[in-house]
């Protein structure tokens, strides 16, 4: 074979290669972007009622007119953060939804405070990462807060408690689970 051949598929090869990656990229970077919407956080029937709480929240409408979306609580943004966050949903997440462990309210409410319970320590773990993708301390206009607000949001009562977000602001885009003290 020639040097001019070989080069020639080498290169070839290689072409087709980064062609092939890049079409299965972003058709799987598109697909992973899709399930971060509304549409198709709500699309299972098993999150009808979550939905209602949640537009009834300030998350949903509020004086601001700006929007959390499920994806926004729920997914982190960083890539290999929010592709660790699918790959759980899908081996976690996904096998409840086929055996129908939640698929009534009943049920869901049943399992409720369990599933908060995940979030919430999800959330503390990363140190409400997904709550400071809108929400930053150094951001907050303190002096226009209640007076309790602004004691607790400074960042040495942050260090001091090694509190976070999460830890006053559960029920804050859906209602607290049955049992919850």
């Amino acid at each position: 074979m020639s040097r001019k051949v070989l080069m020639g598929s080498t290169v070839g090869g290689a072409l087709f290669f980064m062609i092939v990656g890049v079409i299965f990229w972003g058709g799987f970077n598109t697909f992973m972007e899709f399930t971060n919407t509304e549409v198709f956080c709500t699309s299972c029937h098993e999150m009808d009622h979550v939905y209602e709480e949640y537009k009834d929240s300030v998350h949903y409408k509020n004086v601001s007119g700006v929007r959390a979306i499920c994806a926004d609580c729920h997914v982190p943004k960083p890539w290999g953060a929010k592709l660790w966050r699918k790959i759980q949903a899908t081996t976690n997440e996904l096998p409840h939804k086929i055996l129908g462990t939640i698929d009534t309210k009943e049920k869901f409410e049943a399992k409720r405070l369990e599933l908060a319970e995940n979030v919430w320590a999800s959330m503390k773990a990363t140190d409400s990462r997904e709550c400071r993708n809108c929400h930053a301390l150094e951001d907050m206009m303190l002096e226009e807060q209640d007076k309790s607000a602004r004691k607790k949001h400074t960042l040495e009562r942050k260090m001091e408690k090694d509190e976070t977000c999460i830890d006053c602001h559960k029920g804050i885009a859906h209602k607290l689970p049955e049992g919850y003290e």
